[in-house]
């Protein structure tokens, strides 16, 4: 009599969805033992129905995500149930609470950490909003900061501090609700500059304070680490796609034959000969109907970029000014997202801004060459989120407890100075 052999394991598999105003794109992955992501699928897009970060069309967002969800499928050869959903729209707040207990000399043990966890958690107030996160980042002993691992140490208190990433409930519920009609289970939504500075900013950047700066198509969002963690963040409501339509609107253009002269031709810095090079482009009458193309410089190409430009990185300086990143601490901006990719942009950011300033790539092996720009810094953190299992406590939060409140330049140069007396 032959014995059955048991059924093979079933494979561990993560699945990243990142749904946003330019395109909507899904990865699939296996994590292996070391801790590294083996890709097996990727999909994109058009996206239909966002705008802003925002669900606007239910309909066409869903058919979107299944279309993106069956061309990862379909070359990964499996099928997903699950995935982890990336959320840039507007209206996401961070703070970072901290908590404290009394160990009386004792040598902390798990029990220690998990009383201050538990504390922590009941510290949280979402004041209205839906928490996306809830991760406690540094332990403090006695006044020592920036501890990470405080289990066995001697202390008469041990704090610690929670890093929280709130959104407005209508529009996770509504991206939820795109999400499940689509056929698909939501294991966590991730604020998008959580996931952008997992894939593309190094621990050691993290650490010592670094702003990114994510350029997507209907949203910026800047967002400042420190610590090792996210401690402030602002949405701004302007993207690549206002690019996109002062080009069309200023030489009177459909708006993908200004997206293809944008990526081609434009530039956010200039050179003597743009007012040489010229440019064909076809009016939104099209050829159809008789009407011939015209011609423009480059020059007036980039002067209606740059101009679009100059409000944009007006914003980002006033957001990292109220964000507390100024002064000697304020010194490393990284820009990602689709509208990083403009020619020329971290030069020009790097002049308005004052800062030294790099473009952020994701960093994960085996990313298609397709996949491996910046426009998909959040697409590569998400799978990086979803296989790193994180302490989160968001799903333990109660809602009806007291918060205690940082600043946030405060807590900002609080974590700086805590890392910079260790080296």
């Amino acid at each position: 009599m032959s014995r059955r052999l048991p059924p093979p394991p079933a494979r561990k598999l993560v699945t990243a969805l990142d749904i946003g105003s330019a395109k909507v794109c899904a990865l699939i992955a296996e994590p292996s033992e070391d801790g590294t992501l083996k890709i097996l699928g990727t999909g994109q897009r058009e996206s239909h129905g966002v705008r802003r970060g925002f669900v606007a069309d239910m309909e066409r967002t869903e058919a979107t995500i299944r279309e993106a969800v069956e061309q990862a499928e379909r070359i990964a050869g499996t099928n997903i149930e699950d995935v982890f959903v990336g959320f840039s729209g507007g209206g996401l707040a961070s703070n970072v609470a901290s908590v404290e207990v009394e160990i009386g000399g004792a040598r902390i043990e798990e029990h220690d950490i998990d009383q201050l966890l538990a504390v922590g958690r009941e510290s949280i107030d979402p004041q209205g909003k839906m928490i996306l996160h809830a991760m406690p980042a540094l332990y403090t002993l006695d006044g020592l900061q920036g501890v990470k691992k405080p289990l066995g140490l001697h202390a008469d208190t041990l704090a610690v501090d929670i890093h929280v990433v709130a959104a407005e409930p209508s529009p996770i519920r509504n991206l939820d609700l795109c999400v499940r009609s689509a056929h698909l289970g939501v294991s966590a939504i991730v604020a998008s500059p959580v996931a952008a500075g997992k894939s593309c900013l190094s621990e050691e950047e993290r650490e010592l304070g670094v702003a990114l700066v994510e350029l997507g198509g209907g949203v910026t969002n800047v967002s400042v680490f420190a610590g090792g963690m996210l401690v402030g963040l602002a949405s701004l409501p302007i993207g690549g796609v206002d690019i996109t339509d002062d080009i069309a609107s200023a030489f009177g253009t459909r708006r993908m034959e200004a997206e293809r002269m944008k990526c081609f031709y434009g530039s956010a810095m200039t050179s003597p000969r743009d007012n040489h090079d010229m440019i064909e482009l076809l009016p939104i009458a099209g050829a159809e109907d008789g009407t011939e193309s015209t011609r423009i410089t480059r020059a007036q190409l980039i002067a209606v970029i740059r101009q679009r430009l100059e409000h944009l990185t007006g914003e980002i300086a006033g957001a990292l000014k109220d964000l507390g990143f100024t002064g000697p601490f304020g010194r490393q901006v990284v820009l990602t997202g689709g509208g990083s990719e403009l020619k020329g942009m971290a030069d020009y950011a790097q002049g308005v801004l004052g800062r030294a300033v790099r473009i952020g790539r994701p960093k994960m092996p085996g990313l298609p060459d397709a996949h491996s720009g910046p426009a998909f810094a959040t697409l590569a953190g998400l799978a990086q989120f979803a296989a790193s299992k994180e302490l989160d406590l968001r799903q333990l939060v109660n809602p009806g407890q007291p918060t205690q409140k940082t600043e946030s330049g405060s807590i900002v140069q609080r974590l700086i100075a805590a890392f910079r007396t260790q080296y």
